[in-house]
């Protein structure tokens, strides 16, 4: 399988810190940690780029860190609590997805908690209390609580139990997955197609606004150069008729 060597500009979680050259999958690096700037070719001139940059780049990432240690103290005891109708047994009519919990968390917290921060292997089909991680920086994540249940009263008698609320009163936490990198790469690659699709979509708007001022350019231009026209026309008929009176 072929890979592609890449720089890291922050720590990747699974495959290395700042300023390490690690090989990865091209998709992942195309989909996923060039766009999102989290890592650059590892070409000669990327690598001496990252040098002349180390320190600023370091600077800027510690300034980060301790934005993200803040906020994890903040959110360290939150609880979120999604209401979700489920059998009896305990299985949910759908899923709840990382950008449910997302969702739910900026609202309760009052902070911009975004789909890619969630660390889960696969969406939750199961009422019950799942602890999940959120990613604030490279090097900080925090702990929060989702309560996955029928009713706001379920939600509250399966936190003060800590267990989840089914038909034979009691349900085992079921075992969370290995995680599954070809699945959270295709979790990455979603995220990174759809921040292509914004920024694309911010270059077509920019280069329509570019168009539309070059135009404008292009036409101040061209009145100009009819002045000019103009002008040397009456200059050169005036010398004309000068001459002929004389």
């Amino acid at each position: 399988m072929s890979t592609q060597q890449v720089i890291l500009l922050e720590r990747v979680e699974k495959l290395g810190n700042m300023g390490d050259v690690v090989n990865v999958k091209p998709g992942y690096a195309r989909n996923y940690l060039l766009p999102q700037k989290k890592a650059l070719r590892a070409s000669k001139d990327n690598i001496a780029y990252f040098e002349s940059q180390k320190k600023h780049l370091e600077a800027d990432n510690d300034k980060r860190k301790a934005v993200a240690q803040k906020l994890a103290e903040k959110l360290a005891d939150l609880k979120v609590s999604l209401i979700r109708q489920a059998s009896e047994s305990g299985q949910l009519y759908g899923s709840v997805t990382s950008r449910d919990i997302a969702t739910e968390a900026s609202a309760v917290s009052g902070e911009t908690i975004e789909r890619s921060m969630i660390l889960i292997n696969q969406n939750y089909k199961l009422i019950g209390l799942f602890p999940v991680d959120v990613t604030l920086h490279p090097e900080v994540k925090v702990e929060i609580l989702v309560n996955i249940a029928r009713s706001p009263e379920e939600a509250e008698i399966q936190a003060k139990t800590g267990k989840a609320l089914v038909a034979d009163g009691q349900q085992d936490e079921p075992e969370e997955a290995a995680p599954d990198e070809s699945a959270l790469e295709s979790v990455l690659e979603d995220d990174a197609l759809e921040a292509e699709k914004t920024r694309q979509a911010d270059a077509e708007e920019k280069a329509a606004e570019d168009a539309v001022k070059e135009e404008e350019r292009a036409a101040k231009r061209a009145e100009k150069a009819e002045e000019k026209a103009a002008a040397e026309a009456a200059i050169a008929e005036s010398e004309e008729a000068s001459e002929t009176a004389a």
